[in-house]
């Protein structure tokens, strides 16, 4: 009897737990956290997530093994190849790169590197994410955008500290790489009340436009630049459009910018 009586308790309790283990994704991450406070800010903030290109995981017509390797940034397509995240921005006069290295306790981003725009003095972090955490890398892209992710950030450079907020603190997010919403989807994020800033965002995918709206615009995101056909996401596209963005420039105009320079590396 007593048996009997146990295991009916425990069928139960399984009932009356059950929805709250069946809670969406959103539901889940959706916290509103308060962004953390910041000193020393007087820049403006640019936070890039990069998928590195992987032929073994991701849903791309294959590429040459040594530039499609998700675990090497060193020689990945999107990062340490000549038009990679890593090799233009190092080599760009308009940017100094101050820093490069690992991120503590994230084994998914291989490697980060820290720029600062010479004219404008803005920050840009920039993360290679292993190829085979695309769905993650969009989930925390994603996240940002909607300002449901904050990660704290200090800086030095010379003699003063700067802490500031990376992430949904970004003031412009960008994604570069493959679009793995063409193969899986994330639930969409509401706008985090308490963000601070407003925050433009670009995406560097095939199709960006059609797959991302489910995202940006419940996250009150202004995408500056998204993709309405099969592309090649080179970061010569977002190093020639932040400088119209940090111009001040019309939408219009940093996409002409933008299509400037996709036109010149494809012989269009």
């Amino acid at each position: 009897m007593l048996s009997k009586l146990y295991q009916i308790t425990i069928l139960l309790l399984c009932t009356l737990l059950l929805p709250s283990c069946e809670k969406s994704e959103a539901e889940n991450l959706a916290q509103n956290p308060t962004p953390p406070a910041e000193t020393g800010r007087d820049f403006k903030v640019i936070h890039v997530y990069v998928a590195l290109c992987d032929n073994a995981s991701q849903g791309i017509a294959p590429v040459p093994a040594k530039i499609g390797n998700g675990n090497d940034p060193a020689n990945n397509l999107y990062w340490g190849c000549t038009d990679g995240a890593r090799a233009y921005f190092s080599k760009s006069k308009l940017w100094k790169r101050l820093s490069v290295g690992k991120v503590k306790g994230q084994p998914d981003i291989l490697e980060r590197l820290v720029f600062q725009h010479k004219r404008t003095k803005a920050i840009m972090v920039v993360d290679a994410w292993k190829g085979s955490s695309i769905k993650k890398t969009l989930q925390e892209f994603c996240r940002s955008c909607a300002g449901q992710n904050y990660e704290s950030f200090q800086l030095k450079i010379g003699q003063k500290t700067h802490r500031f907020n990376i992430a949904g603190g970004a003031d412009f997010l960008a994604f570069i790489g493959h679009n793995g919403l063409m193969e899986f989807s994330l639930d969409s994020l509401d706008a985090n009340p308490h963000r601070k800033q407003n925050v433009d965002i670009a995406v560097l995918c095939c199709q960006s436009h059609q797959f991302f709206a489910k995202h940006t615009i419940p996250a009150k995101v202004h995408p500056v630049l998204m993709t309405q056909s099969n592309m090649y996401p080179g970061a010569f596209i977002l190093h020639d459009a932040l400088e119209g963005w940090f111009a001040k420039e019309s939408v219009k105009k940093i996409r002409l910018r933008a299509a400037k320079a996709y036109a010149k590396n494809q012989k269009i």
